[in-house]
């Protein structure tokens, strides 16, 4: 029966690898809706080197952390050998392309072996040596196909490499600038509990002298217990997040402490017009559409199983009856041969491995498509609060300012009999709150601007 040029063509596309359906990715805008005109259109002070993006915060401890994660964390290492494994595999698909070759000896002995021409009851020795080859002809591109699928999940695993370096580097920045703040808040909790403290010692003498009731000395001791309890609170917070940087950089908290120093973190500004393409470069977007042309791949693979497929083998060798005459020019053999092999029937078990492969694709196909998403709502996100803190940081310095005058002039008018204890104690509650926000709306400025790092896929600098 012949096949018709037509007839393999059809076939052949049959098989092919199935068009990826775009038109329900998102639209890639040109700009971020948030990227305005209140951003400062500047690089960051320094060139940087492509990725060493935590340098822009010009801390010497933060970038020590940061490189000590990069070669000691153990979640880098996990994706680091799932790589490894990825790249033997697409190895060992391409190998399947290549001819194989083996070289075997054997040695037997028996009676009423055909090859031996002896009689019955007359047991003979049978010696070989013989290398091997055989060669599957990629006709049709299966072989192909799945040295590509292999080598596409390898590109993906190094994205996906790429992507867990980026997260823990992430987290070893939030975390440590998350530690800085705290440091910044236990130094003003304690300026301000020796405030209290001294609040408490003017009224207990002016409680001596008789010109305040004791009840005022009660609110003052109430005053300085409870400053000195989230004092503690803080330590205790300090504390979990030092142990926490201490497993993001492969070492036991035991042994692990970060001393406490002052904030002299530089928060970097990022410049203005951040294209949308940048979103191209996430790892977690590249590796998400690595899977996606692997199963895609994989389809085309499942398909070809319908094929025919052609192996070509070759055997040559010596082989004796007697040791002694196995090199002589008289044993040598050989044989070469092809199989033809084309399915017809098989229980549906092909069918069910296409859609399979089909299945695995468009879960793949959503999943890319659900990357992009988020991947812009991560930036537009951390840009959004970049922006409205910078606002929120403009409003609560002038409470600050406020709330500082209000204590001292609250002292001042207390100092001189001319207010209750209870108003001084109002006003310095008050700064003490409205300092404590600031502090925690710079502490998300820095969180926000990592987070932006992150989604924008690492530096921002220049890109090749």
């Amino acid at each position: 029966m012949k096949i018709t040029a037509l007839m393999l063509a059809l076939v052949l596309a049959g098989c092919a690898a199935p068009p990826i359906d775009t038109s329900s990715f998102p639209t890639v805008p040109a700009d971020f809706k948030e990227a305005g005109t209140q951003w400062t259109a500047s690089k960051p002070a320094e060139a940087q080197p492509r990725g060493e993006w935590w340098k822009a915060f010009d801390d010497p401890v933060l970038a020590s952390l940061v490189l000590r994660a990069d070669q000691a964390n153990t979640s880098i290492a996990v994706a680091a050998a799932r790589l490894a494994q990825a790249r033997a595999l697409a190895r060992s698909a391409d190998s399947e392309r290549m001819p194989q070759v083996g070289i075997g000896a054997t040695a037997l002995r028996g009676d009423g072996i055909s090859t031996v021409n002896a009689p019955a009851g007359n047991p003979r020795n049978v010696f070989a040596l013989a290398g091997n080859v055989s060669y599957e002809a990629d006709v049709f591109g299966r072989l192909a196909q799945a040295s590509r699928a292999a080598e596409l999940d390898a590109r993906s695993r190094e994205a996906l490499l790429q992507s867990t370096r980026l997260v823990v580097q992430a987290d070893v920045a939030q975390n440590y600038l998350a530690l800085r703040a705290l440091d910044a808040e236990r130094a003003l909790v304690r300026r301000t509990l020796a405030a209290y403290r001294g609040t408490l010692d003017l009224t207990e003498r002016r409680y001596r002298a008789g010109d305040v009731a004791e009840l005022d000395v009660s609110r003052a001791k109430t005053e300085v217990a409870a400053t000195e309890s989230e004092a503690l609170a803080l330590d205790r917070r300090r504390t979990e997040l030092e142990h926490a940087i201490a497993v993001l950089v492969g070492e036991a908290a035991t042994s692990f402490s970060i001393a406490d120093a002052e904030w002299t973190t530089a928060l970097p500004v990022i410049p203005a017009g951040v294209p949308s393409e940048v979103l191209a470069r996430r790892p977690d977007v590249s590796a998400a559409e690595g899977a996606m042309l692997a199963a895609q791949a994989r389809v085309g693979v499942a398909k070809m199983a319908w094929l025919p497929s052609i192996s070509l083998t070759g055997s040559a060798g010596q082989a004796s009856s007697d040791l002694s005459d196995l090199f002589k020019y008289s044993s040598r053999a050989w044989i070469v041969g092809a199989l033809f092999a084309l399915p017809v029937f098989d229980g549906g078990r092909r069918e069910a491995g296409i859609l399979y492969a089909s299945g695995q694709m468009d879960a793949d196909v959503a999943r890319y498509r659900e990357q992009i998403l988020v991947a812009f709502r991560e930036v537009e996100d951390q840009l959004a609060a970049l922006r409205l803190l910078s606002e929120q940081a403009d409003a609560q310095d002038r409470a600050v300012q406020s709330a500082a005058r209000t204590t001292a002039l609250s002292d001042s008018r207390y100092r001189n009999g001319l207010v209750s204890q209870l108003e001084l104690l109002d006003a310095q509650r008050s700064e003490l709150r409205n300092r404590r926000s600031a502090l925690q709306v710079k502490s998300a400025q820095y969180q926000a601007t990592v987070g932006l790092v992150r989604a924008l896929g690492g530096s921002w600098g220049e890109r090749t």
